[in-house]
């Protein structure tokens, strides 16, 4: 049975939304096989709204429980800076009451957006539970 998507990242509201929805996994193979998950960012504001797609390898679940750990503890954090795909960032504003949310696609379409969002402590606990549904959905699985 196939699982459905996934929103491993879901910032919602005041009309604007930022969203990372994971929609599969799939092998790839080469010199090493390599689970990918299959994802897009979905960016939705009265203003603008797009989708971008991209992989997400087990390294990246893994620097993303490491920026959600920054995060919670009221550090500015960039996912995904040093590779070869999108990067998001995300800073609190003075308050600590919303979100800067930046999405920087510097290989293909070489466009950048920044959305707010309003924060809540509970996000976070959400934003946990989705990590650990992806992983448990999706298991990497040993290089070959």
């Amino acid at each position: 049975m196939t699982q459905g998507p996934i929103d491993l990242i879901r910032l919602v509201g005041e009309g604007n939304s930022v969203v990372l929805r994971i929609k599969g996994k799939e092998t790839r193979r080469g010199a090493r096989r390599t689970d990918v998950l299959t994802s897009e960012f979905v960016v939705e504001t009265p203003f603008i709204s797009g989708t971008l797609n991209t992989w997400l390898f087990p390294a990246d679940l893994t620097e993303w429980q490491q920026c959600l750990d920054a995060l919670d503890a009221g550090q500015d954090i960039t996912w995904r800076d040093a590779t070869r795909a999108p990067a998001l960032s995300m800073e609190r504003d003075e308050t600590g009451e919303r979100l800067r949310v930046t999405i920087r696609d510097n290989m293909t379409t070489l466009t950048t957006v920044t959305v707010t969002v309003p924060m809540a402590d509970s996000w976070f606990d959400d934003a946990y539970d989705r990590l650990e549904q992806v992983s448990k959905t999706w298991p990497p699985t040993e290089d070959h």
